[in-house]
């Protein structure tokens, strides 16, 4: 098997607390221990070896920039993971990520033989089987706490849970997995021996659904419960799992980015995109960004002054009604010569104002404000009525439209810079308005796509990403129609 890559602790505040005063050689020291199980995380949420990659870099160089903000440098181990999957979480939700994920390749274990392999990937299979069982968070808990040794202390504001979710968490996991692999395990053993067995266990790998029945066969027949095992190791079987190569060239590609002059702007740009982080230094993870904000109260010391104030306003209004001439007699009297039917408040009034809930926006009801007038009813000389107007407008002869001139398309190329994802190509038309769409790329990994209508003078943009990891300058261009062609140069 494959030594797991981040099998020792370092001291987290010696090398925190070097990187905060700017070491040279702080941040080797940093990539060499934990870059190679930050890329095996980041794989294992984005299943892509050039995305994990990005999503390394970008994490690695926000931390350097950002480590100055972290106000408990004995954490640097977590911290440095909870920004790793706030940045594959960005990563995810990026509309130009790739559309086809490539795997990265595996570390092999030069140590096996044919045998000890087969054993192996059956091994991985049966793991396999039962984490499928398992939800995400769940997965997620168990791979941090057991193949990359965090606490569940250090689990808790990565996952953004409190100490006693996360443990819990890890806990149900760790359960859940233990007794799904025994009872995998025992129908493996058993399965010439209890018929029900064979017909749970036929396919392979195991389904989820195949492995809840094959459990509760378990749990319930005699036979297959007194042959179960009673301790599974599931340290040992998680470290069967593969796991992902980082590329060769991340290394140099993080240092430079890192201590080139010329990556300075780069730098700040992935600092920046790390926010927010809160007052310890830590990410908002993307669960606690999207709970809900408990509305603010109204202070229970509020409502005496309220009831104050109508217990005035009550008063006031007394005085005023015996008062002979007082305001409210003429209102009195008003209101008895008001005609029976009173006109409607207006619209803005506060009692056609439906009430708002908090934190969500009125939306107008669509039988109400946004239902179209009825016609009044016109009567015709049958006695039957009909919802058309009585006059007819009178039309006008059309107009011809002034013909529209064609002009041509001009591009202007653009340039990718170290750290981000795409630049934008601008289209202007010139001469008069132009149809245009994008009919191609080449060269450099490059992508685009878009078509559009522009006026005369009318500018657009468009999104051109590259793929792919790389290091040093390259170029590609970008083909339009009905003419034009746009260069894009890349720096890494």
């Amino acid at each position: 098997m494959a030594s797991w890559p981040t099998s020792e602790r370092v001291d987290d505040q010696r090398l925190a607390l070097a990187l905060r005063g700017g070491d040279a050689d702080a941040l080797t020291q940093l990539y060499d221990a934990y870059a190679p199980g930050l890329y095996e995380y980041c794989h294992a949420l984005l299943r892509d070896e050039v995305t994990a990659a990005y999503a390394v870099h970008d994490s690695l160089i926000a931390a350097v920039e950002n480590i100055s903000r972290l106000r408990e440098p004995e954490r640097l181990r977590g911290w440095l993971y909870a920004l790793a999957r706030a940045e594959c979480g960005r990563l995810r939700e990026d509309p130009d990520r790739p559309a086809e994920n490539r795997e990265a390749p595996e570390i092999e274990d030069m140590h096996l033989d044919a045998a000890e392999r087969t054993q192996r990937d059956d091994t991985r299979q049966l793991v396999h089987s039962a984490l499928a069982g398992l939800t995400g968070r769940q997965r997620e808990a168990l791979d941090l706490t057991v193949r990359h040794e965090l606490s569940t202390e250090e689990l808790a504001p990565v996952l953004g849970v409190t100490t006693r979710q996360s443990a819990e968490l890890a806990r149900q996991a760790r359960g859940h997995l233990g007794t799904t692999v025994a009872a995998a395990l025992t129908a493996r053993a058993l399965k010439d021996e209890c018929p029900s067995l064979a017909a749970l266990s036929d396919e392979w790998p195991l389904s989820p659904e195949s492995c809840a029945r094959l459990v509760r066969h378990i749990e319930s027949c005699p036979t297959c419960g007194e042959h179960r095992p009673r301790e599974v190791s599931i340290n040992r079987l998680l470290q069967v799992l593969p796991i992902a190569a980082a590329p060769e060239d991340l290394r140099a590609q993080v240092l430079t980015t890192a201590t080139a002059a010329e990556h300075h702007d780069d730098r700040l740009a992935l600092a920046d995109r790390a926010e927010p982080l809160d007052s310890s230094g830590w990410p908002v993870s993307p669960e606690a960004a999207r709970a809900p904000q408990r509305t603010a109260r109204t202070p229970v010391r509020f409502w005496p002054v309220v009831a104050a104030a109508a217990a005035v306003v009550v008063i006031v209004a007394a005085v005023m009604w015996l008062v002979p001439g007082g305001s409210s007699s003429k209102t009195a009297a008003q209101s008895t010569n008001a005609p029976e039917s009173m006109p409607s408040p207006p619209a803005d009034s506060p009692s056609n104002v439906a009430p708002v809930e908090s934190g969500l926006p009125a939306t107008p009801s669509p039988t109400e404000s946004t239902k179209s007038p009825t016609p009044t009813p016109t009567p015709t000389p049958s006695g039957s009525t009909s919802s058309l107007p009585t006059s007819r407008p009178t039309t006008k002869p059309p107009v011809a439209p002034p013909p529209v001139r064609t002009g041509t398309l001009s591009v202007s190329g653009c340039h990718i810079r170290s750290g981000n994802r795409g630049c934008t190509i601008t289209v202007t038309a010139v001469g008069g308005s132009v149809s245009w769409s994008v009919t191609g790329t080449s060269g450099g990994g490059l992508s685009a796509s878009g078509s559009g209508q522009l006026s005369e003078g009318q500018s657009g943009g468009v999104t051109v990403s590259r793929s792919g990891w790389c290091i040093g300058e390259g170029s590609g261009s970008v083909s339009f129609s009905p003419s034009g062609t746009a260069e894009v140069t890349y720096s890494c």
